[in-house]
């Protein structure tokens, strides 16, 4: 059931590609950095608040017995309200979707040529501007984009395991290598680690894009997540500690420690993240490829997406099974996260600084001249 869910939810999640396109299509190079943050934005904000919805309201008959212990349908199924909540939102976005989102691809204009007296014989038959026509799979499917790709799918996967691996690994008990939480304490510390990403993601990251370029960018931000991903699970002793002390000197320190990794990962994402997103839509030879690139995007992060659930849900339980000693044992997941991260920074040494150009506007100034 949970695996058919998670491919009904990426079987419609096609709206993605179109979004990245349509901010393509209405930014240039003054603002396409700024532009393009907004999606890892809202992606990093819904799945905060996503997050901390889902642990807040979930069971709401228990956690809130004033309010909800008398609503029946909230006893027999305790995370409907959640559900119900991202539900609602959803079709928020259906009717924002029909009623106020507007076409955002314009067709070029043909250009009016310069009025003169009369022909000569420079003067052009035909004075029509031809459109740029798309490419086909083979002309667009350079040795750059395939590794382009290849980091997309390899980042999807990272932050998707490590994020999914989080509330699990919060959840467990301090005995099997977890933090103990409650669901109203994850949803607690994926909120207060979610404040950041506004700052970061529409005044860190544009300023650094800038200066540096979004190749350097990426791999600052796969950089950023190792050390998150090796450190975290070392919380759990910190935490088994905390529970046996009366001063709460130690809890205190757990939870500093937890926040301050957890802004490193949201770091981590954001720089990474809008990179990815930024190189993808600067591969498009001309605006009409931007679909494509998008869409092959979007493509190599679903595929990585269906494998995610089954494979870190399967290390994590292998691990706790095992009784092996480190790095097989609760940190296995972590560990096996950072591997791919540090094989994703290799792989984008090999990317050319090329890809920090728009090249769609490259190409419509070499028609213009």
């Amino acid at each position: 059931m949970a695996l058919g869910a998670r491919s009904l939810n990426g079987l419609l999640a096609g709206n993605v590609a179109v979004i990245k396109s349509v901010l393509a299509e209405i930014s240039d190079d003054t603002n396409r950095a700024r532009m393009m943050a907004l999606l890892p934005l809202v992606w990093n904000v819904g799945s905060v608040a996503g997050s901390a919805i889902g642990g807040i309201f979930a069971d709401p008959a228990k956690m809130y017995p004033g309010i909800f212990g008398h609503f029946k349908p909230f006893i027999v199924f305790p995370y409907l309200l959640p559900c119900l909540i991202g539900a609602s939102v959803t079709a928020l976005g259906l009717l924002i979707g029909f009623f106020v989102v507007k076409e955002t691809l314009v067709k070029k204009k043909e250009r009016a040529l310069p009025a003169i007296e009369g022909p000569t014989e420079t003067t052009p038959l035909n004075p029509v501007v031809s459109q740029p026509q798309q490419r086909g799979f083979k002309q667009l499917m350079t040795p750059t984009v395939t590794s382009v790709m290849l980091n997309n799918a390899l980042v999807s996967l990272i932050i998707s395991m490590s994020e999914q691996t989080y509330p699990i690994f919060a959840a467990t008990s301090t005995d099997d290598g977890g933090l103990g939480f409650d669901s109203r304490s994850i949803g607690y510390s994926l909120a207060i680690s979610g404040l950041a990403v506004f700052y970061l993601q529409l005044v860190v990251y544009p300023r650094m894009e800038r200066k540096y370029g979004a190749l350097y960018c990426y791999r600052r931000g796969q950089a950023l997540m190792i050390p998150y991903l090796l450190l975290m699970p070392f919380l759990s002793s910190l935490a088994a500690r905390a529970r046996t002390s009366a001063t709460g000197v130690e809890f205190c320190i757990l939870w500093v420690a937890l926040v301050v990794l957890l802004l490193v990962r949201v770091a981590g994402q954001v720089l990474a993240f809008t990179s990815i997103n930024l190189l993808t839509v600067n591969l498009a030879p001309t605006r009409a490829d931007l679909g494509f690139m998008n869409g092959m995007q979007q493509l190599a992060m679903s595929v990585t997406r269906v494998i995610e659930p089954l494979s870190g849900g399967l290390a994590w339980s292998w691990s706790l099974k095992q009784g092996l000693p480190y790095p097989f044992n609760a940190h296995f997941v972590w560990v096996l996260c950072a591997a791919l991260t540090l094989y994703s920074l290799y792989l984008a040494q090999s990317i050319p600084d090329s890809v920090n150009v728009f090249a769609a506007d490259l190409d419509e100034e070499q028609q213009s001249t």
